[in-house]
């Protein structure tokens, strides 16, 4: 029976590295991310940092496309997903995948390969111009509801 983690490219020592450096920075994004309160609103979480508010907002009157990506990212730490949704989609869809990496990144490490992924750069840029087209969608959206 073929093992379902052997494909995909191999990854050299550096690579192996990389990896494990990218995943604990996704675990301490997660973990700076619980120690934020989110925001009632479903925006603003990040004036919490001392940032000012939405300069976006502030100038124009409507969310930017990124608005509530704090909050988002606070809630969904806390298992809240329904109000991470609601805060940004397109952000809770991007801390799905930052989740989902954490354990890829250390099962690639173990097994010495970019598991499931022959081209993991090719995977890379088209995960960016997804995320970046449901941003503009969800965007869109939120738009023509207020």
């Amino acid at each position: 029976m073929r093992d379902r983690f052997s494909s995909g490219m191999t990854l050299a020592w550096w690579h192996r590295v990389l990896l494990a450096l990218w995943s604990l920075f996704l675990i301490a994004g997660f973990a700076f991310a619980f120690s934020l309160v989110p925001d009632r609103r479903g925006f603003g979480t990040h004036q919490q940092l001392g940032l000012p508010p939405c300069s976006f907002r502030t100038m124009f009157g409507i969310f930017c496309p990124t608005c509530g990506g704090t909050t988002c990212f606070s809630h969904f730490v806390r298992g809240q997903w329904w109000l991470a949704i609601k805060a940004n989609p397109a952000v809770f869809l991007l801390a799905l995948f930052c989740a989902a990496m954490i354990p890829w990144s250390w099962i690639s490490i173990v097994k010495k390969r970019a598991v499931g992924f022959d081209d993991p750069a090719t995977f890379v840029a088209w995960g960016l111009v997804v995320f970046c087209t449901l941003a503009l969608l969800q965007w869109g959206w939120r738009l023509a509801l207020t």
